[in-house]
């Protein structure tokens, strides 16, 4: 099949599937006599795992290396992939939560200072410690 048909199979722009195809993780189709691409069926389902495993947030890097095997995953690998990823997930939540609380007090504290018509200046929020500011 043509690009464009590929691209209407999948829902994906004949650009991502070039980029895909350039980046190594599509083969390289056959060429036509005309020069057109010509993609196999198989090429739907690849671009099926890349958007899958992209929307659940693997690198294109880390896509590109189950690809480069050219052996399908076993189940246990496919399962360990998963926990790495749940991982990530949880080490990125446990950033934001830590993030979302330091800004919740800086809010705060800051509400505070000005409410008694104070000012703070930057070197006083270094690494999360408010110095007592003067009055403005």
């Amino acid at each position: 099949m043509k690009i464009g048909e590929l691209a209407d199979k999948t829902g994906m722009a004949p650009s991502a599937i070039r980029y895909y195809e350039q980046s190594g993780l599509l083969p390289k189709p056959e060429r036509g006599a005309n020069g057109y691409r010509d993609y196999a069926e198989a090429a739907i389902e690849r671009l099926r795992r890349i958007q899958m495993a992209q929307s659940l947030g693997f690198s294109l890097d880390a896509i590109r290396s189950v690809f480069a095997s050219n052996e399908e995953l076993s189940k246990d690998d496919l399962i360990g992939k998963l926990d790495g990823r749940l991982k990530e997930i949880e080490q990125l939540m446990d950033t934001l939560r830590e993030q979302h609380q330091h800004l919740r007090n800086l809010r705060a504290t800051l509400q505070a200072t000005w409410a008694e018509g104070e000012c703070l200046n930057t070197s006083s929020l270094e690494n999360g410690r408010i110095a007592r500011p003067g009055k403005h």
